[in-house]
């Protein structure tokens, strides 16, 4: 192969890498941010919700028990 040939195929494979990590990046920020609390539709903020809910049933049901 010749050096044009090897420039090439370089330059090739980094700009193919470069679009991988590129995509990926975005992928892990947009998964991220559903982690994040903002008060709102996160998934974070639906467990919390979701936590809250489940802790009042207990106490209504641990309150029923001793009855």
């Amino acid at each position: 192969m010749s050096p044009n040939d090897w420039a090439m195929f370089i330059a090739t494979g980094l700009g193919i890498l470069g679009t991988l990590v590129a995509g990926f990046r975005w992928i892990f920020k947009s998964l991220m941010y559903e982690f994040r609390p903002n008060g709102g539709n996160s998934l974070r903020d639906q467990v919390n919700r979701l936590e809250e809910k489940v802790d009042t049933l207990y106490q209504i049901l641990l309150q029923r028990g001793d009855k």
